[in-house]
């Protein structure tokens, strides 16, 4: 496919470069890099230049930017219209990947209106961050709310968690994510902590 539209965009690709291309698309289904490749030698205004990794990810998800807004305003609706009380799961797990490096589900309701704007930023520079760097970090299956937090302190069952947008997706991500800490803890050996003391220099004239 590659080597198709480079022909036609008169820029043959060399082997290396093919490879550069999958590295940079292997994670995207192959209809929707076909999709993306029609879409683009129809294009009017630019169907003349061969395309780069980066415009073929443009044309099937947006940039960045709008990937964070569509995310946030998910995130936003289900605040206002679930709470942070019940349990939820979002249809895409870099949401929850983000939300639990901010401080989890239930540190958003203690937020103020004043702050929500903040919260917002900080939200979408970090998921921007992710996505730029085409990172599928681990991330927890739900966003516990207060509800379950509380059932799990007394040893009580809780609801199922929330599905927010596509229900469908929703649940693969509840699937794919991990109960296990993302950030691991763990006591230095003696060894490691003696390694960094500094040196004792003895004065050979006092130790005689």
């Amino acid at each position: 496919m590659l080597q198709a539209v480079a022909e036609y965009c008169g820029k043959p690709l060399s082997p290396g470069v093919i490879a550069i291309y999958w590295q940079g698309l292997k994670d995207l289904d192959l209809p929707a890099v076909r999709h993306a490749l029609n879409a683009h030698v129809q294009n009017p205004d630019t169907g003349q230049f061969m395309p780069k990794i980066a415009d073929i990810r443009r044309m099937l998800g947006g940039t960045t930017q709008d990937s964070a807004l569509r995310a946030w305003a998910k995130i936003d609706k289900a605040v206002r219209h679930v709470g942070t009380y019940a349990s939820v799961a979002f249809d895409d797990a870099l949401i929850h990947r983000v939300l639990h490096d901010m401080g989890g589900w239930v540190g958003l309701g203690t937020k103020t209106e004043e702050e929500w704007p903040f919260v917002a930023k900080e939200f979408e520079n970090r998921y921007r961050g992710y996505a730029m760097r085409n990172e599928r970090p681990e991330y927890p299956p739900v966003l516990t709310g207060i509800a379950e937090a509380e059932n799990v302190r007394r040893g009580l069952r809780s609801d199922p968690p929330r599905l927010i947008g596509d229900a469908t997706k929703a649940e693969a991500v509840m699937q794919s994510g991990t109960r296990r800490p993302l950030i691991g803890f763990a006591t230095a050996s003696v060894a490691a902590v003696e390694a960094t003391q500094p040196l004792r220099v003895i004065d050979s004239r006092s130790a005689a």
